[in-house]
């Protein structure tokens, strides 16, 4: 009596059979058949060595009834900050127009774990995907983007040639905060930004920001004063590099924060010191989230269109989902909301 190979069954071989057979996972099993990112040669090899011993064969008619799902996964890193409600709301509407389903994973600022949910959604067949502000490196998206159609918000890659790139003109956005502040007779303006620790550090937006100030305070002249302290992400740490700066004798007029996550938390410090606002110091901030426009906070901020940015990244997905391969790199324009965070030196 002939038996049948570890892990088979009469019949058809399936993905089942050789995850069986190689002893992984069904998952694993997709990844080599994808040629995904992260697989390591044992692993590519064990399985390839499973597939020619059991004979399996990829259902090409089973992909081909499968079509398209209609379904768009979108990976955000986290969901802490106020600006991406907006986001989510712009790509809903865009997909939902297309009859579309947006599903959601949250990546919370960890790299594995983000790479862990594009994995997921691309073996469960979602037809494109949208990441917000990932960590990971050009390298890294370019791979995905070979499996699956990819857009990218909130990620300055200076040349992405698989997938496209939606930002706010992030350089923009600062150099008009400072002519602003410029304007009202400010001549001493530092920023706070992110300590941005990792190694793709010039894609994040906070560094566009950085670049966009050092400009703008370079063409006004204010090239010796210029300061950009970097702070800490966790908020424990930042409250308290936040009151040392408050307490400085060489403490600026004027601060530009690069998030309104960063300025609100400042705002709340200064008045608790006992700091009047705006004549102590004026502040404005980035991303007109919500909580800016409460009134005893007014800040003002940077609009970089969040629910816009949303609606041009799914637009730009769908046109890579009928066919486009073209690389994009869509900047939009931001807008300076005022309010009463910010006055005369």
């Amino acid at each position: 009596m002939n038996e049948q190979p570890r892990g088979t069954r009469p019949g058809r071989i399936t993905i089942r059979d050789v995850a069986a057979d190689a002893g992984v996972s069904v998952a694993a099993v997709s990844k080599v058949l994808r040629n995904a990112y992260g697989v390591s040669p044992a692993l590519r090899q064990n399985v390839l060595t499973s597939i020619e011993k059991l004979g399996y064969r990829p259902s090409t008619a089973a992909r081909g009834m499968r079509g398209r799902t209609f379904t768009i996964g979108v990976v955000l890193v986290e969901m802490g900050n106020p600006f991406l409600p907006d986001v989510i709301a712009g790509i809903s509407d865009a997909c939902g127009a297309d009859g579309y389903k947006v599903l959601i994973g949250l990546g919370q600022a960890q790299l594995t774990l983000e790479e862990s949910l594009l994995d997921s959604m691309i073996d469960h067949g979602m037809d494109g995907l949208i990441l917000v502000a990932p960590r990971m490196s050009g390298e890294t998206l370019e791979a995905y983007a070979r499996q699956t159609p990819l857009v990218v918000i909130a990620h300055h890659e200076p040349s992405p040639n698989a997938y496209d790139t939606v930002n706010s003109d992030d350089a923009a956005g600062a150099q008009m905060v400072v002519a602003e502040l410029v304007a009202a007779g400010h001549s001493d303006i530092a920023m706070i930004s992110l300590l941005v620790a990792d190694d793709n550090s010039q894609t994040h937006v906070s560094v566009a920001r950085e670049k966009g100030y050092l400009k703008a305070m370079g063409d006004a002249g204010l090239e010796p004063s210029a300061r950009i302290l970097r702070m800490t992400g966790d908020k424990d740490l930042r409250q308290a590099q936040m009151r040392s700066f408050l307490s400085a004798p060489d403490r600026p007029t004027a601060v530009f924060c690069w998030s309104d996550l960063f300025a609100i938390e400042l705002i709340g410090l200064a008045r608790s010191s006992g700091m009047n606002l705006p004549s102590d110091l004026s502040v404005i901030g980035y991303d007109n989230s919500p909580p800016a426009t409460m009134p005893l906070i007014e800040l003002t901020s940077v609009d970089q269109n969040a629910r816009g940015l949303g609606g041009a990244a799914a637009t730009a997905l769908l046109s890579r989902i009928a066919g486009r391969t073209n690389p994009q790199r869509l900047m939009l324009k931001p807008t300076l909301a005022h309010r009463t965070s910010h006055g005369p030196a």
